[in-house]
């Protein structure tokens, strides 16, 4: 079984809140009953050391930049969003996650990475897609993600075996291939893919739906550092190299859309979608500058998954819905 620093990185991509290396002690189970949302970022913050004064509770380290989505020409016909009918500027972020500011951006634990994009419509609304860089989520509820949190929470290295880690991930096959899932680190957020984790319906203006999950491949391509590059590389690399790769010339990335078959969960992110399935390219998002004043920008900014347009909704995935409240929850924390 891995040691406690290697599983408890899975826990960081639902978005929310954080792991961190370090192992939290032990504590009885707590008598008040928080609401979901608040329970969930509670204990993400305690495996992080957290909540870190002004920062996310997860993803806590990112960079922000700007750019445009040119829809392509299929994009209108298979919804009828209105960022797919018409150019319109981006602006987005991408993140290491756990909730700890200064994790080294080759750390194991930083890995999944984030990319969330807000769409800014004509109207001044926006629409947003949070993605992350693994294909499917470890747990198929927030309940199950909770009683994942707690368990890593008292499995701290003078935990009696088996510890509450390990027998959480006996019966969580998905959690168990997850984790297993080799990450190495990206040359850089330019080179490196991104998925939505969640099913949305997609209807065009003639009323045909279609459920689909988002797929953000760099047109740069996939690359990633080699086992002896990533021990060299600085604490921040990615955050550094992203300037000079876009003063070079637009970082770019094909938004597509895999279209679920007959049959295929829809409800359920642990459960990918096969290979095979049809493909809908919906456009081209290309980042041209990084954003001023980051520190301001990024505080501010809270990207929702639940942020839609007519022409797209959610599906029922529990893990999908449960996002935005703790989102809020959050949000509230860093302005404090």
């Amino acid at each position: 079984m891995n040691s406690f620093c290697q599983l408890a990185f899975f826990a960081l991509v639902f978005g929310i809140g954080s792991g961190a290396a370090a192992a939290a002690p032990a504590d009885p189970a707590p008598v008040e009953q928080k609401p979901l949302p608040v329970a969930l970022v509670d204990a993400l913050n305690k495996l992080s050391g957290g909540p870190h004064k002004g920062f996310r509770a997860n993803h806590a380290k990112g960079v922000m930049v700007e750019g445009t989505f040119t829809p392509g020409p299929a994009a209108a016909s298979f919804s009828k969003a209105p960022h797919f009918a018409k150019r319109v500027p981006v602006l987005a972020r991408f993140s290491d996650p756990t909730g700890v500011p200064t994790l080294p951006d080759a750390d194991p634990n930083a890995s999944p990475h984030g990319f969330a994009i807000r769409f800014t419509l004509p109207d001044g609304a926006g629409t947003d897609i949070v993605s992350i860089s693994a294909m499917t989520f470890p747990v198929a509820t927030p309940e199950d993600f909770l009683a994942f949190l707690q368990a890593a929470a008292r499995s701290g290295p003078d935990a009696a075996k088996p510890t509450p880690i390990e027998k959480f991930l006996s019966s969580h096959p998905a959690a168990v291939k997850y984790v297993s899932t080799p990450r190495p680190p990206p040359v850089s957020f330019g080179t490196l893919a991104f998925y939505g984790i969640n099913a949305f319906k997609f209807t065009n203006a003639k009323g045909v739906s279609h459920y689909a999950r988002y797929q953000i491949i760099p047109e740069a391509g996939e690359h990633a550092l080699n086992d002896m590059e990533a021990k060299n590389a600085d604490p921040n690399y990615l955050m550094d190299e992203l300037p000079k790769r876009l003063a070079k010339g637009p970082v770019k990335f094909r938004l597509s859309a895999q279209v679920a078959n007959d049959g295929d969960p829809i409800d359920d992110p642990t459960a990918a979608w096969p290979p095979d399935r049809r493909l809908v390219f919906l456009g081209t998002i290309s980042l041209t500058a990084m954003v001023k004043d980051q520190a301001t920008a990024q505080k501010l900014i809270m990207f929702s998954p639940l942020n839609l347009q007519a022409g797209i909704e959610p599906s029922a995935d529990p893990v999908l819905l449960a996002r935005p409240p703790a989102y809020g929850v959050s949000f509230s924390q860093r302005l404090q």
